[in-house]
C-alpha cells in the first residue's frame, strides 16, 4: 500500500453543508437566479480537471461513467464479488469522493496527490467488470488504459504539483521550467495582458528554438471574425529574441455553458447592477477578457448587500507553481442576517482601527472604501477546495481605488472546522477543552479581522503609465531605513507578478498577522460580544490556534525540493517562526512521546506574555512585511519571507524531525457535500445528500444530469488534444528559455 501521506483514509471526515433554511427564506426569482448562477458555477469549476493533472479528465469521465450506471450500492455487490474486501471498496469510494472534492487527484489543500488504497489490479477488475464497461466496453477500457497507471503512480515528480523538475502542472506545458514562466510574465507585462485566465504552452522548433503559445481561456476561438477589445491581442510576438503567439479558445465548450447560464440568470437579477455585472461576465468569458471581468468586478463590488450573493471566474492563484494564473471557482451564497449584523459593526470601526495598524499614515490606503462584508451560507461553491472567508477581487487596480467584498462562509466554518477532542493533537491536555469551546468563536473573530483590515489594508506604491505617482517622492519616508523610497510599481506591474512564487503566501502571512495583531483590541471584542475572561479566552485560543497551526504545516512541506505546498499554511509557519524568535518562552515546542508509545509533541503559549512580548514581535514584523510589499522591494521581501520560512534540522526545535511526527499524527482535511438545484417546472428544489463518501458521489452523479456523458467526452476530447505537450510526465523537463 501507498504512504499514508498519499492516500485518503477510510475514517476521512465527511460533513454535509446545510443551507436548507436560507434556501427556503428565499423568493421565487431568488431562487431562480440561485440556481441558474450555481449551473454556471459548476460547469465552470470542470475547467479545474484540465488545470490540474493530464489524468484528471480521464479519472472523472471514468468515476462519473461507474456510478451513473450503478450506484454506490450496486456496484458494492460487484466489487465484492470480484473479491474486493468491504475496506478495499470503501478505499475506493473515498477516492472517488476526494476526486469530486478536489476536482482531480491531487489535494487541493496542501496540492499532494492521492492514489486508490487499494491493490490496482482489484480495481481494474472492479471497473472493467463493471455495468459501464458492459453497456459501453470499449469506452471504458479506453478511459482505464489512459488513466490507470498514473492514477496509480507515485514518481517522485508525479507526487506533487509543481514547475519543471518539481512536480506535474497543467497550467504549463511539461517542458516548461520556471525560467520560461518568467519570461512569459515579462511578456504579458509588457503587453499589459493578464496572466489569470491563461495557459502556456512551450514548442520547440526544428532549429531548437523555443516557441510559446500563450492560451486564453473563452468561448470565442483565436479565427472568429467578432471583432472585440482582444482580436487585436491574437497575434505573434517577438520578445527578448522569442516567439510568442497569443490565442485563445481554451476551456471553451465548457465556458459556453457557464454562459449559457449567466444568460439566463440575468433574466432574475435583483437590480440593474447585477445585470451590468453578469452582462460583463458573459462577455469576458466569451472574449477571453480579463478586462470585461475587471468591469464585472466593479458592478459587484457596488452591489451592496445583496440577498444572493456570488462570484465566478478565474480567482485564486494558489495551485499555479508560479503564482500567477488562476483557477476557476464560483459561489452562490445567502447572507446570513444575525453574523452579517457583526460584521457591519466591524466595517463601520474600520477606518479607526487601520489607524492602529504598526505602519506610517503614507502606507495606507489614501481612502478607505467602506465594503460589504457578510456573512454567507454557502449553496454552491465549485472549484478545488472550499475556504473559510474571501476578500475579492483579486485585481490590485481595483482594489486600491474602487474597494472590494469580504464574505465569511458560516456553514463552511460550522462543518469544516468542527474538532473532536479525541483527534486534537499537539495541545497540553489542560488546553484542549478550552480550546474546543473557543476555536469556533476565535476563528470567526480571525477571518473577520484576516479579511476586511488584513487584505483590505496596505497602499501599493505605483508609477502609472505617465509616469506619475500615487505617492509623494519627496515627504514619504521608508520607516526601516529613514530614507526616501527607492522602489515602486511600474506601469503593469502587479503583486503577483512581481512577487510570484511568494505572493500569494506572503499576503496570506501578512493578513493573518493582522487578525493577531488587532484581537488583541477589546473594542474588535466588542464587536462580537466577548468581554472579561471571555474576551481573554478568545484572544488565547486565537493565538493557540495560530502557533499549533504553525506546527500542523510542517506536513505542506516537502524536504526534497525545500519547498512549501500550500501558501496559508507556510504562512501560519513563518507566524510560528517570529514568536518563537520573540523568546522570554512565549512559544515553546516541545518533542514528547505519546501514550502509544510514538513521537509526539507539545506547543505551548504563555498567556501572560502575548501582549509584553507577542504584540511587539508581530509588531515589528507587520511592519517589515508592509513596507516591503508597498515599495515592490521583491529582494528584500523574498529574504524575509523566505528566510523565516526555511525548514531545518537545527535545535532547539528541530523542525525536520518535528515533521516526521506532524506526519505521523496528521488528520486528512474533510470531505464537504454540497446539495444541488433542480428545476422542476418553474420551481427550484433543493436536493440535499447525506454526509459519506457514497452521498458525494451520488451528488455529482446528479449534479449534470442533462449532459453529464456530453461532458465527460467534452473534458477527455480536451484533455486528449493537448496530451502531447505531458506525453512524458515522469521525465524533467528540458529546453531551457
Amino acid at each position: 500500500m501507498a504512504d499514508a501521506q498519499y492516500i485518503l483514509p477510510n475514517d476521512i471526515g465527511v460533513s454535509s453543508l446545510d443551507c436548507r433554511e436560507a434556501f427556503r427564506l428565499l423568493s421565487p426569482t431568488e431562487r431562480l437566479y440561485a440556481h441558474h448562477l450555481s449551473r454556471a458555477a459548476w460547469y465552470g469549476g470542470l475547467a479545474v480537471l484540465l488545470q490540474t493533472s493530464p489524468e484528471a479528465p480521464y479519472i472523472y469521465a471514468l468515476l462519473s461513467r461507474l456510478f451513473r450506471a450503478q450506484d454506490p450500492d450496486q456496484l458494492r455487490q460487484h466489487a465484492l464479488a470480484e473479491g474486493l474486501t468491504e475496506e478495499e471498496y470503501q478505499a475506493f469510494l473515498v477516492y472517488a469522493a476526494g476526486i469530486y472534492s478536489n476536482m482531480g487527484n491531487y489535494k487541493s489543500f496542501g496540492d499532494t496527490k492521492f492514489v486508490p488504497n487499494l491493490p490496482k489490479e482489484k480495481l481494474e477488475r472492479v471497473i472493467l467488470g463493471s455495468k459501464a464497461a458492459q453497456q459501453n466496453p470499449a469506452e471504458v477500457r479506453s478511459l482505464w488504459q489512459t488513466c490507470g497507471e498514473l492514477m496509480f503512480s507515485l514518481e517522485p515528480r508525479l507526487r506533487h504539483l509543481g514547475l519543471g523538475k518539481e512536480g506535474i502542472t497543467t497550467y504549463f506545458s511539461g517542458n516548461c521550467t520556471m525560467e520560461d514562466a518568467k519570461l512569459a510574465q515579462d511578456f504579458l507585462d509588457s503587453q499589459n495582458l493578464s496572466a489569470y485566465n491563461t495557459r502556456l504552452f512551450k514548442d520547440v522548433d526544428q532549429d531548437g528554438k523555443p516557441r510559446y503559445e500563450v492560451r486564453l481561456a473563452s468561448v470565442l476561438g483565436t479565427e472568429s471574425a467578432l471583432h472585440s477589445e482582444m482580436t487585436s491581442r491574437l497575434k505573434s510576438y517577438e520578445f527578448r529574441g522569442n516567439h510568442f503567439q497569443v490565442t485563445r479558445g481554451d476551456y471553451a465548450p465548457i465556458l459556453q455553458k457557464v454562459v449559457e447560464h449567466l444568460e439566463r440568470a440575468k433574466a432574475y437579477a435583483a437590480n440593474s447592477r447585477q445585470e451590468q455585472m453578469l452582462a460583463q461576465y458573459i462577455e469576458s468569458f466569451t472574449q477571453g477578457s480579463i478586462e470585461a471581468h475587471k468591469r464585472g468586478s466593479r458592478f459587484w463590488i457596488q452591489d451592496k448587500g445583496p440577498i444572493i450573493e456570488s462570484y465566478i471566474g478565474f480567482i485564486e492563484s494558489y495551485r499555479d507553481p508560479f503564482g500567477s494564473r488562476g483557477e476557476f471557482e464560483g459561489f452562490v451564497a445567502m447572507v446570513n442576517k444575525a453574523m452579517s449584523a457583526k460584521f457591519e459593526c466591524l466595517v463601520a470601526s474600520a477606518e479607526q482601527l487601520l489607524k492602529e495598524l504598526p505602519w506610517p499614515p503614507a502606507f495606507e490606503k489614501d481612502k478607505f472604501l467602506s465594503p460589504d462584508f457578510t456573512s454567507l451560507d454557502v449553496l454552491t461553491f465549485s472549484g478545488s477546495g472550499i475556504p473559510a472567508g474571501i476578500n475579492i477581487p483579486n485585481y490590485d487596480d481595483l482594489r486600491q481605488t474602487e474597494g472590494f467584498k469580504n464574505v465569511s462562509l458560516g456553514n463552511v466554518l460550522a462543518v469544516a472546522y468542527a474538532t473532536q477532542r479525541e483527534k486534537l493533537t499537539f495541545l497540553e491536555e489542560d488546553d484542549k477543552d478550552l480550546y474546543i469551546r473557543w476555536k469556533g468563536p476565535s476563528f470567526d473573530v480571525q477571518v473577520g479581522l484576516h479579511e476586511l483590515l488584513g487584505h483590505g489594508s496596505g497602499k501599493l506604491f505605483v508609477q502609472d503609465e505617465k509616469g506619475a505617482f500615487n505617492f509623494d517622492q519627496e515627504t514619504v519616508i521608508n520607516p526601516e531605513t529613514g530614507e526616501q523610497i527607492q522602489s515602486w510599481y511600474r506601469s503593469g506591474e502587479t503583486w503577483d507578478s512581481k512577487f510570484s512564487t511568494i505572493a500569494s503566501s506572503y499576503e496570506e502571512c501578512r493578513a493573518e498577522s493582522v487578525g493577531l495583531y488587532l484581537c488583541l483590541n477589546p473594542q474588535v471584542l466588542e464587536i462580537f460580544g466577548f468581554e472579561g475572561a471571555d474576551a481573554e479566552d478568545v484572544i488565547y485560543v486565537n493565538w493557540l490556534n495560530m502557533v499549533r497551526a504553525g506546527l500542523l504545516a510542517l506536513e505542506f512541506y516537502t524536504p526534497e525540493v525545500s519547498s512549501w505546498r500550500q501558501a496559508h499554511m507556510q504562512a501560519r509557519f513563518v507566524i510560528l517562526r517570529v514568536l518563537l524568535e520573540a523568546g522570554e518562552g512565549l512559544v515553546t515546542v516541545t518533542p514528547t512521546t505519546g501514550t502509544d508509545g510514538r513521537p509526539d509533541a507539545r506547543v505551548r503559549l504563555d498567556r501572560n506574555k502575548i501582549r509584553s512580548v507577542g504584540k511587539p514581535a508581530l509588531e515589528r514584523f507587520l511592519r517589515r512585511l508592509q513596507v516591503l510589499k508597498s515599495t515592490g522591494d521583491v529582494a528584500g521581501g523574498r529574504a524575509l519571507y523566505e528566510g523565516y520560512a526555511a525548514v531545518t534540522d537545527a535545535p532547539p526545535e528541530c523542525f525536520l524531525t518535528l515533521r516526521d511526527t506532524v506526519l505521523l499524527r496528521k488528520e486528512s482535511r474533510k470531505l464537504i457535500v454540497q446539495p444541488n438545484t433542480r428545476l422542476e417546472g418553474s420551481e427550484v428544489q433543493l436536493l440535499e445528500y447525506e454526509a459519506s463518501a457514497a452521498g458525494l458521489i451520488q451528488s455529482f452523479s446528479e449534479r449534470f444530469p442533462e449532459d453529464g456523458p456530453e461532458l465527460e467526452e467534452t473534458l477527455t476530447q480536451l484533455a486528449t488534444a493537448d496530451a502531447r505537450f505531458w506525453k512524458c510526465p515522469s521525465e524533467a523537463p528540458s529546453g531551457q528559455a
